[in-house]
């Protein structure tokens, strides 16, 4: 479940259910039934955004052809939605978050930068052409992306949310005997993010994202402001891949005709016993 990022609860609806059914497409799956978790201030809040939001997160059930089959609801102090999304997928072609080996390309799918962007929503600084370029990043699908990384066989894959790219990079290599290089230069950011995190527009959850890797990570060559947007948590944050790398033009091809991009932002290494085991180069 989420907390409104955005003024407008029909477009907070569409995200929020845009964000849970990626859970489903990183592991490869197809989502087939959603179910809506609210929590609501009936008392304080007009009735009439509850609905607002429901709409917006079936305008993108539907478009998912995902069906809703119900919902729980119950009085909070805050709004909260989210859906408990199932999906299905053939037991030998589950991708999960482990087995990135050395050699393999790091490539994600959308640019980093959501949280710093929505922060400057809530202090009331972002103008709208970039609210707009941020929306539409948000209600990305990524269900075009994860099509691709299947047509192209990979094994290795999760999305980017909360934790931040680092931090769910360094879910996928903790459990192994390896490292990653990520070529900050190569990294896609939103612009305008890197504007805003100079200005300590900076969303508190990046704090306990730095905070809980710092030990596994070597800062190199990065600014802190880089390194503010690369603990940055996203919400409906691209695909994260670790794809072998003769595979890799591959891939991009792919994703290029499923209508998104890919980005090769880095590399999987051997862990030699550095506990530094993301490199920022």
């Amino acid at each position: 479940m989420i907390a409104p990022i955005v003024d407008d609860p029909f477009v907070f609806g569409k995200i929020a259910a845009t964000n849970c059914l990626s859970d489903v497409y990183a592991m490869g799956g197809k989502p087939i039934t959603a179910m809506n978790v609210v929590c609501f201030p009936s008392d304080t809040v007009d009735i009439t955004a509850l609905g607002d939001i429901l709409r917006g997160a079936l305008e993108v059930l539907v478009s998912a052809n995902v069906s809703l089959v119900g919902g729980h609801s119950v009085r909070d102090d805050e709004v909260r939605f989210g859906l408990s999304v199932t999906g299905i997928i053939h037991p030998d072609k589950i991708i999960t978050k482990s087995g990135a080996k050395p050699g393999d390309d790091i490539v994600i799918t959308k640019p980093l930068g959501t949280g710093i962007l929505t922060t400057a929503i809530k202090a009331g600084v972002l103008p709208q052409e970039v609210y707009d370029k941020l929306i539409k990043h948000l209600l990305t699908l990524n269900k075009d992306a994860s099509e691709a990384m299947q047509e192209c066989g990979i094994k290795c894959a999760t999305d980017i949310t909360g934790f931040g790219l680092i931090g769910h990079l360094a879910e996928m290599i903790e459990p192994g005997n390896v490292s990653a290089d990520i070529y900050s230069a190569k990294v896609p950011l939103i612009r305008e993010a890197v504007q805003y995190a100079k200005m300590g527009l900076i969303p508190e959850g990046m704090y306990a994202n730095w905070e809980y890797r710092e030990y596994m990570v070597n800062p190199g060559v990065a600014s802190e402001d880089m390194m503010a947007i690369l603990y940055d948590p996203q919400t409906s944050g691209g695909l994260l891949m670790c794809c072998p790398h003769d595979q890799t033009p591959s891939l991009i091809e792919s994703l290029k005709r499923h209508d998104t991009e890919g980005f090769v932002i880095g590399k999987i290494k051997e862990n030699k016993g550095d506990s530094s085991v993301i490199k920022i180069i």
